[in-house]
């Protein structure tokens, strides 16, 4: 294939342009952004033209390379990126999906597990995959480590498809996940007007956490809650921080209540998530709980509660801003004793 240099003068007749031709049709020439001299006054000018020919000659050389290994399978070697977490960064870039954050954890992961901000494809084998897999195991629970390792796997997977391995180096690793999961704690109804009847040592703690309680806000998506995510029907309108859904939730009269007259700015003046955390324990050891209490748990007994109520799982999934019954059938419902006998019941008797 010929593939040659096209010149075009500049409008001042000062300077020559470049660009890379292998036809008169169209798309068939592609600029190179590089130029020349036509008259150098001195010997920068002089020493710009010689680089600029070499660089454009190096430029040619590998569209000739490109354009020869489509089909072949072959990836020329300047198209292979030194540092392998460009690579991964463009490949989360390109292949992300909205709501769904794995793919992009899993490169924070990868970034924070090998502690520096370059790595080689020659140094990803089968050790340090397996090494960066118990890494995830011992820094998260449940299904995180799977789902972040599995993205990671799907990662190399399109390296070993772009050339940088001839085999995926994580190929015979499964992803794993971790057991050790432990039920959170829920607030029953009677719990609820416990905690409202009982001091709190921060008030604005204290309407958060109900607020939550009442609509299944997660700490992420309460702190920073907005007057103007408040409409004036009732319903709170907000882009979810954790998945990035959006979700339009009617909100109960007590919620109403506790939002009061409405104002500028943020709805609750809170301080940080573990500050809050530790005045919520308080709180409820105040109120007799006995039991450990986070934010978290706060949506938790806003799922079971409606769920103990008659409310269908998907419109629960729905309150929630989940897009499938998955989460809600896995994490947010409880075994009840009382739902036990009544299944008894239903038996045959003789």
């Amino acid at each position: 294939m010929n593939i040659n240099f096209a010149k075009r003068l500049s409008r001042d007749k000062e300077k020559i342009h470049y660009a890379l031709e292998w036809g008169k049709g169209a798309g068939q020439r592609v600029s190179t952004g590089i130029f020349t001299y036509v008259k150098p006054k001195d010997q920068i000018q002089k020493l710009h033209n010689k680089e600029a020919l070499l660089i454009l000659e190096m430029k040619r050389s590998q569209m000739v390379l490109d354009r020869q290994a489509l089909g072949s399978g072959y990836i020329p070697q300047h198209k292979i990126k030194v540092n392998f977490l460009d690579y991964y960064q463009e490949f989360v870039k390109l292949n992300s999906r909205k709501g769904n954050r794995h793919l992009s954890q899993s490169l924070n992961s990868f970034k924070k597990y090998i502690g520096r901000n370059y790595i080689s494809a020659v140094e990803i084998n089968e050790t340090l995959c397996e090494r960066f897999r118990k890494y995830l195991l011992d820094t998260f629970n449940g299904e995180t480590p799977a789902n972040y390792f599995s993205r990671f796997k799907q990662v190399l997977e399109g390296a070993r498809k772009d050339g940088y391995f001839k085999t995926n180096p994580a190929m015979g690793l499964a992803s794993k996940t971790k057991s050790n999961f432990k039920i959170k704690d829920i607030l029953e109804a009677d719990e609820y007007r416990k905690l409202m009847n009982t001091p709190c040592l921060n008030y604005e703690v204290k309407k958060a956490f109900v607020f939550s309680l009442y609509t299944g806000f997660r700490w992420a998506d309460v702190k920073p809650l907005k007057w103007e995510n408040v409409k004036e029907n009732g319903i709170v309108n907000i882009i979810q921080k954790k998945t990035g859904e959006l979700l339009d939730l009617p909100l109960h009269p007590i919620a109403l209540e506790i939002l009061g007259e409405r104002k500028a700015g943020l709805v609750f003046k809170l301080p940080t998530a573990d500050g809050a955390n530790k005045l919520l324990a308080k709180w409820c050891d105040d109120a007799g709980l006995g039991k450990h209490i986070t934010w978290h748990c706060a949506r938790h007994s806003f799922s079971v509660l409606l769920q103990d109520n008659g409310t269908d799982v998907a419109t629960v999934a729905g309150m929630l801003g989940h897009t499938t019954t998955k989460y809600v059938h896995k994490t947010y419902q409880r075994y009840r004793n009382t739902n036990a006998q009544e299944a008894i019941n239903k038996l045959p008797s003789l």
